[in-house]
């Protein structure tokens, strides 16, 4: 009985090696693919580019010292503006909501301009204007922050608001003498404005092209305080009793190359 059951044992044992020969060899496991990575909009940039403006002044003249009694109006609107080119750059920081396509941040800005246009005066007592002098936006900044929705891969549309800093350039001008009397020169210094701004742009990625670059473009209108800014005898700057009482808004269109570093800012993994 033993030699039967060890036959019959070696029987099952060679039977199954002759098996497992036949079968074809096992394939090797293949790994996982890598998972797509989704941009970001999370992560800090730097950015530079150009483009125009164009201002408003509206202004008319008013009573100050030593005249009294001060802030009497003198003469009737008058509304002038300018327009040309600005150079920008940009700094600033973005956070997406994760799981979103909603995009806030904060940035800061720098432009240096030729937005220039005439600049006129009126006095009660004259009967003309002799000459025109030229008033130029000189730089202006802002500092502000911004909303964006990622309305397709590698687009954002974002609106901006913020505080702004304006420059604009002094004038000199010529008036003439009520009855023909001697010409007599008058000018206002350069002086800054503050007020707020509103804006609205999109930003598009170029990472085809270079990984991190992106296109943004964006509309600002800029809301500058009203001052009064004392209108002085040339040679001496001597008060003469008049101030243009003015307001400037200013309107830019801006288009800028922007690096971001994304900073902390991991790739999503998508599979």
């Amino acid at each position: 009985m033993k030699k039967i059951l060890t036959a019959l044992t070696a029987a099952a044992v060679l039977s199954g090696s002759a098996y497992a020969a036949d079968l074809p060899a096992r394939m090797p496991m293949k790994a996982a693919p890598p998972p797509i990575p989704v941009m970001t909009w999370t992560g800090c940039y730097l950015g530079a580019g150009g483009g125009g403006g164009m201002y408003t002044n509206d202004s008319y003249l008013v009573s100050s010292p030593p005249a009294a009694p001060v802030g009497v109006r003198e003469s009737t609107d008058l509304t002038q503006g300018g327009k040309g080119w600005l150079a920008t750059v940009q700094g600033g920081c973005d956070y997406q909501f994760a799981g979103t396509k909603f995009v806030i941040g904060g940035f800061a800005d720098a432009d240096w301009t030729n937005i220039r246009g005439d600049h006129t005066g009126a006095f009660p007592t004259v009967v003309g204007l002799a000459a025109t002098d030229t008033q130029t936006l000189n730089w202006q900044w802002a500092v502000g922050g911004r909303l964006g929705y990622e309305v397709l891969p590698g687009l954002l549309t974002f609106v901006s608001g913020g505080y702004t800093q304006a420059n604009f350039s002094g004038a000199t001008y010529v008036t003439q003498g009520i009855g023909g009397g001697p010409l007599t020169g008058v000018h206002i210094d350069s002086r800054d404005y503050h007020g707020w701004f509103i804006g609205a742009g999109d930003e598009y990625s170029l990472a085809t092209w270079l990984p991190g670059l992106f296109w943004k473009t964006e509309y600002r209108y800029s809301r500058l305080n009203s001052q009064d800014v004392p209108v002085l005898a040339n040679g001496t700057n001597a008060l003469i009793g008049v101030s243009e009482r003015t307001k400037f808004d200013v309107q830019t269109v801006r288009s800028e190359l922007v690096y971001r570093f994304n900073w902390g800012a991991p790739l999503v993994a998508k599979y």
